[in-house]
């Protein structure tokens, strides 16, 4: 069997390391980029190496070319007094890329997990609190995710916040377009749970 050079084997090694890219996935990528020309290997490896110069946002957590990012440096999403509270970066996009909410973010980093050693320290819920209370917010939105450490999330969050802060958590059930009869038990109860006046 045919040895192949140490630098396909540390790229192949390399590209396993993305979320859904397997073995033999990452084989062929490396075998089409070997047919690259130098400017654009370059070109590629460059932008990703520049990536461990990303800044991460002051205030929310996002992503950011400065200190804050263009979410919390826009005056009119600031005046508003709503925060929407979120899991990670990419939640925050696909809220984002709904176009409906209009006031800030703040991402946690993770949800509540005692048995992986991931409590309210670890997630900064204090420091989340103190900036609600400073910052005069009047209406809190949990965009956590449906799960037993999601909800215990949303639970203690609401727990620690002021009771003058008005607290919701999104609504889940079916999508839209979605059958009745494929849908799972959980997702139907939260369904039903989640029913609005017509």
């Amino acid at each position: 069997m045919i040895q192949l050079p140490e630098v396909i084997k540390n790229a192949v090694e390399a590209l396993t390391r993305l979320p859904g890219v397997g073995e033999k996935t990452a084989f062929r990528m490396v075998m089409n980029m070997t047919n690259w020309k130098a400017t654009e290997l370059t070109t590629v490896s460059s932008a990703l190496s520049s990536l461990q110069y990303l800044k991460i946002c002051q205030q929310c957590g996002m992503f950011a070319d400065e200190n804050l990012c263009s979410i919390c440096s826009s005056e009119g999403r600031q005046s508003i007094k709503c925060i929407c509270i979120v899991e990670n970066a990419s939640d925050l996009m696909a809220i984002e890329k709904s176009g409906h909410f209009k006031g800030v973010y703040h991402i946690l980093g993770g949800v509540l997990n005692p048995l992986l050693g991931v409590g309210p320290d670890e997630l900064k819920m204090d420091e989340l609190r103190e900036k609600i209370i400073k910052r005069e917010i009047q209406d809190v939105i949990l965009a956590v995710n449906p799960s037993v450490e999601g909800d215990a999330t949303c639970s203690y969050l609401k727990s620690i916040l002021p009771t003058s802060v008005m607290v919701d958590r999104i609504g889940f059930g079916i999508p839209i377009g979605g059958s009745l009869e494929y849908l799972d038990p959980m997702t139907i109860t939260k369904a039903l749970e989640n029913r609005k006046r017509f």
